[in-house]
């Protein structure tokens, strides 16, 4: 019998997941997007919507084109879309986790790449893991003295492990890896053990 304490691959929570789930990522951020430029101008157009996501308009065609099939949006070839009912309660809830990822990313002292990282981070959480961040945030806001203890002690953690911590230089330690990897694949050495790679 499975339980929620076995590992799966991150994929493989996705399919255990998508049984629960009406929208892909990619739908969502679609009509996250729309629902921001419907917030200031009403309706969204097929060319504004794919500058913002920075995707080709034929892509975005077919992906309103499915929203509109699942009636989320309206929408007429070369016309405008605008939300359904539907369509504006779930891109505000789209709209809303956004925020509360990106606040909690911030929270953490997160600047390089907070957009990136709330993006990765926010279509896979679970409805009881959104509202633990959204308490933490609210908690953190009520409490700015908190919020400054937590960030004095960040500072502290940094500059004492910047240079001796795994965690500060495990992506040049992964690259370091690969490149004897391939080197030695290049020079016809065999790596013979975990040790190896360290």
């Amino acid at each position: 019998m499975k339980t929620d304490r076995e590992f799966y691959t991150v994929r493989g929570y996705q399919i255990l997941d998508s049984g629960n789930k009406i929208l892909s990522s990619s739908l969502e951020d679609y009509l996250e997007m729309i629902y921001r430029i419907c917030l200031d101008e009403g309706y969204a157009r097929i060319n504004q919507l794919a500058d913002k996501l920075n995707v080709r308009p034929s892509s975005t065609t077919k992906i309103v084109q499915k929203l509109c099939e699942l009636g989320f949006v309206e929408y007429k070839k070369y016309g405008i879309i605008q939300l359904t009912g539907a369509g504006e309660n779930v891109g505000r809830y789209l709209l809303e986790r956004h925020e509360i990822v990106q606040e909690f990313l911030s929270n953490l002292g997160i600047e390089d790449n907070l957009l990136r990282d709330t993006e990765l981070i926010e279509h896979d959480l679970s409805h009881n893991a959104l509202f633990a961040i959204y308490s933490l945030n609210k908690f953190l806001s009520d409490n700015p003295e908190v919020k400054s203890q937590y960030d004095a002690y960040r500072k502290m953690l940094f500059e004492l492990y910047e240079k001796d911590s795994l965690l500060f230089d495990a992506k040049a330690k992964m690259s370091e890896v690969v490149g004897r990897q391939n080197n030695n694949i290049d020079s016809g050495e065999n790596i013979t053990s975990d040790t190896d790679m360290i």
